[in-house]
């Protein structure tokens, strides 16, 4: 179990650094291509170019409109970022997720599989989501962008809907997060390094670049571009079950990645130098709806609960992981520490029994201990109630 813990926490370390450095260099690179404007004064091949200051030096930036006369002796690439960043957060998909599928994995509330079928299931999703999206961009749809939009938006909606049909929550949104990270990953694995290499081959072979392959490239780039606040949004998400554990999650899914996308479109639309300033407040608004419409019901007028009636639930459901001395298999140690020994334990700890049994249900674990919504209602009802003891 520690070694486990210990991987784990690794593996996310890297995780978080390498998607740092690659989002960064996403948005950058995009900010640029959006900023650079016609030279002042004209010059042969160049495009646009583009002046900044920056820790006390000044830079110029020049885009070429296909490729330079020469190629320079040092060419910097950027690939090792999206490398590992998808190679670690596979790897913690395995190490969280597929190891122990049966507790993390598989919810037999929402779907009763075996974990084999449901390792399938989740790598199957990744692989024709791939297969489907690269089809898309090479069919004439990619042409219009926004029915090409709109079509990926309602495919990965469709997903987020079927994963959550077959996956405990929090496991339904990280796969639907490694899709997104796998397309983006793809994207330079498969398509915008390949079709960098060919200008390079092509300059070093004494040819002229072909214009459409830079082109193909820079459209897959943009797509990344677009679908790094949904992802990010993902990777953060485990740490707000309302979200996940909503009765709606997939539909709320689908309307942060939406906030998250016109966020990015408003920045995209201000490099270019167009004001669409409703954007913003959009979005700003559409996630104080989300807020409104999640809300879970109120439970202050319901038939009174006693301690003791929450006390026993508690026992029965939650004190087999949730104890000094766990019960459980796999857990040496209680889950984040948390323990519910004492009736004092339990009343400190009342928002949060309330926020992952109740409003989330995401608690227990896979529900291996088989708490039904009543019993999820009366502890709802009691935290509504002011959680005493009495």
């Amino acid at each position: 179990m520690q070694i486990t813990e210990w991987l784990s926490l690794c593996l996310r370390w890297v995780h978080i650094i390498a998607g740092a450095a690659w989002i960064g260099a996403s948005f950058y690179f995009n900010w640029l291509n959006n900023n650079i404007r016609e030279p002042e004064v004209p010059e042969d091949r160049v495009k646009g170019d583009l002046w900044s200051v920056h820790g006390g030096h000044f830079y110029r930036f020049v885009k070429y409109t296909v490729a330079p006369e020469r190629l320079p002796k040092t060419l910097h690439w950027f690939k090792w970022e999206s490398y590992t960043t998808w190679i670690t957060g596979f790897a913690l998909l395995i190490v969280v997720y597929y190891v122990d599928a049966k507790l993390y994995l598989v919810d037999p509330g929402v779907r009763e599989l075996s974990p084999a079928a449901a390792i399938g299931v989740g790598v199957g999703a990744l692989l024709l989501g791939w297969i489907v999206y690269d089809l898309l961009c090479k069919s004439p749809l990619i042409e219009r962008p926004v029915p090409f939009a709109a079509v990926c938006f309602a495919l990965a909606t469709g997903a987020a809907y079927g994963l959550t049909q077959t996956f405990g929550s929090r496991a339904a949104y990280i796969h639907v997060g490694a899709l997104l990270g796998t397309l983006m990953a793809a994207n330079v694995f498969r398509v915008i390094i390949p079709n960098q290499r060919v200008a390079v081959e092509a300059m070093k072979a004494g040819r002229e670049p072909d214009a459409k392959p830079g082109i193909d490239a820079a459209r897959r780039s943009l797509h990344n571009n677009y679908m790094t606040l949904p992802v990010l949004f993902i990777m953060v998400s485990n740490h707000y079950p309302f979200t996940y554990g909503h009765e709606w999650n997939w539909a709320i899914l689908a309307a942060i990645s939406v906030v998250g996308a016109g966020v990015r479109h408003w920045f995209n639309l201000r490099g270019k130098g167009r004001r669409n300033v409703w954007i913003l407040p959009a979005a700003a608004a559409g996630i104080v709806a989300l807020a409104f419409v999640s809300a879970p019901r109120d439970l202050r007028d319901a038939e009174p609960v006693a301690f003791e009636t929450v006390r026993g639930i508690v026992e029965q459901r939650c004190l087999g992981c949730h104890s000094a001395t766990p019960t459980q298999g796999g857990f040496a140690v209680a889950p984040q520490g948390v323990m519910f020994d004492t009736p004092d334990q339990i009343v400190s700890l009342a928002p949060r029994i309330n926020n992952v049994v109740f409003v989330s249900k995401t608690m227990p674990l896979g529900n291996l201990t088989g708490m039904t919504d009543e019993e999820r209602a009366q502890l709802g009802a009691w935290f509504a109630q002011g959680a005493q003891r009495e």
